[in-house]
């Protein structure tokens, strides 16, 4: 029903009048609708990231954001913040890691109660205070974290029951803050980890203050009626004024695993804190000279890190510790001289040791014999050996890693002894010749690197011994020469070399079930030029450093077939040559990395263009240092499955203004990281995307710089430039009025016509405009399904194929109901007024568009009007458009506009001749029942 005031002046109006007063009241209602936020929708969140791990997991490598945990994909990272509502407004309710960096001075009662899947939950607020419900609804809360980084602590006060309806949490961490005044804070029986780093702690006595449930109490006789101590980590990290253990602090815990690193506790401090049992004690970076000669008095104790002290001498005085049940040892970045075997004979249990980065070297002997049968992997990495270490030991071991050393040569009998060993690490040594049969004593390898050597030439008969080598690295700070033969099983392979790599005499097929590649160097050459090497099993592909001097036919003869199953493609040349790049081949490809390719520095767009054609089912696509200047709308024609799209470190960059045709259809997710803009005021729309986009999160836009001349280094903000130099919404009201005018020319010949049938129709349409404005809905009937708009070029398709495919009823067709002009118009009826009436009646309008369409003055008259409907009612009208034939979208200019109101599901592109019409039908009927259940809401 019309307002009172609306119905008064309709009544007091003359007849003849009407006409004139709907015009105008048409045009107050167009204008109206500028000053109406029709996009609305947006989530793009200012200072913040959104990501999602499942799409991108290299995405730390462009733009950081806070650790995730695992099996956690959805992450909303913001920085900057001061107004906490005004933030978690445009973050996504389902995200499930949610961290927040600035400056609040409270968080509220329910402040995350709209994130129930919030899982992870990071802090980083400076001094804030919280109450006993803000945490209230995060049932699924596993993870929280409050963090200061600042070299002082800040005090915080958490309420004693503000954690206890975190039922799911696991973890709790408190980092530079200091809880002096807080007591009796109630834990949820859920935790398991519990973190207090660089805080204010002087004494453990003051965790029985603070998280009273932790301890059974100071009663020497636990109480079998009090809850059992849950706790299984307790990181007391970093606590520089912790010098205190005191007696029975810890009584009650049956810790797994006590981490005491950068205090200054020693472990004779540890005595007589009443723990009922502990694994794993680390004490790394505490200053201990000297190895404990008795651990806290445990027995069981499985696992010690002593990493970053300054032992010399692991027997002092004679005196031998007992650790007979250790099984993990860590001595790592000591001041080790020497291994005593009385000390190693010690440690019957024992699986892992690590000695790396001492001064054991240039010569170890290991003892003659069996000092532990259990060893399974020792570390001697950066101890400056010349030699592997000599002696028949360690018959179980399965990983030795032995990094960073001065060995140069590697024969027969170096490593025998090892028939289980697994994994052997030679890297970055001197290594200069690989005598043949090195390798025979190692059967049961699985994984050898060798990078970072001197060796020059390197064939498969070096490398034979092993019959289960899966995963191999190889590298030369110079050149390196492969000779056959090869390991056909390997499933990873990734080599290095400076200046190039050159494959001699490969033919065939050696990389059968190779998956992972991984080439760094300058040069790939191969010896002959005819040598064709096959990868049909590859899924990763990385180049780097390479500079491709092979021509495009030079490079399909290195990968002479397709890579069918490849997925991951990434490629970077660091140097000036030109090269070029072709992706034949690779159907399955999901993610394509571009990095320094110096062919695009020419024509980059088509040529990106032109490589991106070829890679339909791409869903991640990152750009860097690729000096493209401009980015048009045609790069992503055909990029149908594109969800990130990510550009880094661009100069210059012009923004094509056709772009906005692209908004529904753009990806999910896109990243500017490190891009300058060109100062033009025709990227001014690109403000008004950024922030409203409906269905796309933009990141880095608002931080983003732009230049008006190769010698403009003013580092003038983006926005800031648009903002003062532009016109604000200059294309979307121009829009307006353009559209206004259009409907003003229609109407002329109406209002001089004497017979006033079509007045009905305006009026209906202005009452449900005015319905919709007014918040009201009501319930309507249709005659038909599907208005279907097509010019008469096109009509023989349009009956032929597309309705018998919809009208017939099931199994041969989908059964709906359409409006043809052609077929349903009244004989005698006004076309305008039958159009405008069928229009009304069915629930959504089909333009079928080909360029004989575009031409027609009825079919630009139906879109028309169909973008009226969508313009004037959005969310209760549905428009779709069928792409019959590829369209110049500068041909389409006059519609861009449309669409901001149309999404990615409202295109069907059927230009490539073949129609799937199943999948057609299925997204039509989609869509259909999405229109009738926002039209009759």
């Amino acid at each position: 029903m019309l307002s009172p005031s609306v119905s008064f002046l309709k009544e007091s109006m003359p007849m003849m009048e009407r006409p004139q007063f709907c015009s105008v009241f048409l045009i107050l209602i167009l204008l109206a609708l500028v000053s109406f936020d029709l996009t609305s929708r947006a989530w793009t969140a200012p200072d913040c990231i959104i990501a999602d791990s499942l799409l991108f997991p290299n995405l730390s490598y462009y733009i950081q954001f806070c650790t995730l945990a695992p099996g956690l994909h959805l992450l909303a990272s913001c920085s900057n913040v001061k107004d906490l509502a005004q933030t978690l407004e445009r973050v996504p309710r389902d995200t499930e890691v949610l961290c927040l960096q600035g400056m609040v001075s409270t968080l509220p009662a329910d402040a995350f109660d709209r994130f129930h899947s919030l899982q992870l939950l990071r802090l980083q607020l400076g001094t804030v205070n919280i109450t006993s419900r803000t945490f209230q609804g995060l049932d699924q809360l596993q993870y929280l974290y409050f963090e200061h980084h600042a070299p002082c602590c800040l005090s915080l006060f958490l309420p004693a029951n503000c954690l206890e309806t975190l039922r799911s949490l696991s973890s709790l961490s408190f980092q530079g803050y200091c809880l002096n005044y807080s007591q009796s804070i109630s834990l949820p029986t859920s935790l398991r980890h519990l973190t207090l780093r660089n805080s204010c702690l002087t004494k453990l006595k003051e965790l029985q203050r603070l998280f009273p449930s932790l301890l059974l109490g100071s009663s020497p006789t636990p109480s079998t009626k009090l809850g059992a101590p849950f706790l299984e980590v307790l990181d007391l990290s970093y606590n520089l004024q912790l010098k205190q253990a005191g007696v029975r602090a810890l009584y009650g815990l049956k810790l797994h695993s006590l981490i005491l690193d950068g205090t200054t506790l020693r472990t004779f401090d540890l005595t007589g804190l009443g723990l009922l049992h502990l694994d794993f004690l680390s004490l790394v970076g505490t200053g201990i000279e000297k190895l404990p000669g008795s651990v806290t008095g445990y027995s069981e104790l499985r696992a010690l890190d002593l990493g970053k002290n300054q032992i010399q001498n692991i027997l002092e005085n004679g005196d031998i510790p007992s650790y007979k049940a250790l099984e993990f040892l860590n001595l790592h970045d000591n001041y080790l001289q020497s291994l005593p075997i009385r000390f190693l004979r010690t440690l019957p249990q024992l699986q892992r040791l690590n000695l790396s980065m001492n001064k054991l070297g240039p010569t170890l002997e290991l003892p003659e014999g069996v000092f532990s049968a259990n060893l399974r992997v020792l570390d001697l990495s950066h101890n400056q050996l010349c030699d592997v270490p000599h002696g028949a030991f360690l018959p179980q071991l399965q990983e030795l890693w032995l990094s960073g050393n001065n060995i140069s040569s590697l024969s027969n009998e170096s490593l025998q002894g090892l028939r289980w060993l697994r994994t052997l690490d030679l890297s970055w040594n001197q290594i200069k010749v690989l005598k043949p049969g090195w390798l025979s004593h190692l059967p049961a390898l699985t994984t050898l690197n060798i990078l970072g050597t001197y060796l020059e030439h390197i064939s498969g008969i070096q490398l034979q011994g092993p019959q289960m080598l899966r995963h191999l690295k190889l590298g030369s700070v110079t050149t390196l020469d492969i000779y056959p033969p090869w390991f056909p099983m390997l499933l990873s392979l990734e080599i290095q070399a400076e200046a190039y790599v050159q494959f001699m005499a490969l033919n065939g097929e050696p990389f059968l079930f190779l998956e992972n590649l991984t080439l760094q160097t300058s040069n790939v050459l191969r010896q002959p030029d005819t040598t064709t090497i096959h990868f049909p099993s590859l899924r990763h592909l990385t180049l780097r450093g390479y500079s491709l001097l092979l021509s495009t036919s030079q490079l399909q003869r290195f990968f002479p077939q397709q890579l069918p199953l490849l997925e991951h493609f990434s490629i970077w040349c660091e140097n000036d040559n030109a090269v070029d790049l072709h992706l034949f081949g690779m159907p399955r490809l999901r993610v394509l990395e571009l990095g320094y390719l110096n062919f695009f520095y020419e024509s980059s767009t088509a040529k990106l263009e032109m490589l991106l054609k070829e890679v339909p089912q791409l869903q991640v696509l990152a750009l860097s240092h690729l000096n493209l200047r401009d980015f048009s709308v045609t790069i992503f024609e055909g990029l149908h499955h594109l969800k990130l799209l990510l550009l880094h470190s661009e100069l210059a960059l012009e923004m094509d203004s056709h772009l906005q045709e692209l908004i529904p259809q753009m990806p999910p997710y896109v990243y500017f990281s490190d891009v300058t803009f060109t100062c033009q005021c025709e990227t001014s729309w690109v403000e008004s995307w950024a922030t409203r986009a409906p269905n796309t999160f933009i990141y880095g836009l608002e931080k983003s710089i732009c230049m008006a001349n190769a010698s403009d280094y003013s580092n003038t903000l983006l926005f800031s430039f648009l903002g003062t130099h532009c016109p604000h919404d200059t294309e979307f009201g121009g829009f307006i009025i353009s559209f206004t005018l259009v409907l003003l020319l229609i109407n002329l010949p109406l209002i001089s016509c004497h017979k006033w049938s079509w007045l009905h129709y305006l009026q209906t349409l202005l009452h449900a405009c005015w319905w919709k404005l007014g918040g009201h809905r009501r319930r309507r009937q249709f005659n038909y399904d599907v208005f279907i708009s097509y010019c008469e070029k096109d009509q023989a398709w349009v009956l032929e194929e597309l309705v018998p495919a919809l009208e017939k009823p099931p199994p041969e067709g989908e059964g709906l109901r359409l409006c043809l002009p052609t077929r349903d118009f009244g004989i005698g009826n006004d076309r305008m007024e039958s159009m405008i009436a069928s229009m009304s009646k069915s629930r959504s309008t089909l333009c079928v568009l080909t360029r004989q369409a575009l031409a027609s003055p009825w079919c630009n008259l139906e879109l028309r009007l169909a973008t009226y409907h969508l313009v004037a009612r959005p969310g209760t009208a549905r428009l779709l458009l069928l792409f019959l034939e590829p369209l110049d979208r500068q041909k389409l200019h006059s519609y861009h506009r449309l669409s901001r109101w149309l999404q990615k599901e409202d295109y069907f592109d059927l230009s490539q001749g073949k129609v799937e019409w199943d999948t057609f039908s299925e997204q039509l009927k989609r869509q259909l029942r999405k229109a009738g259940q926002e039209r009759e809401d």
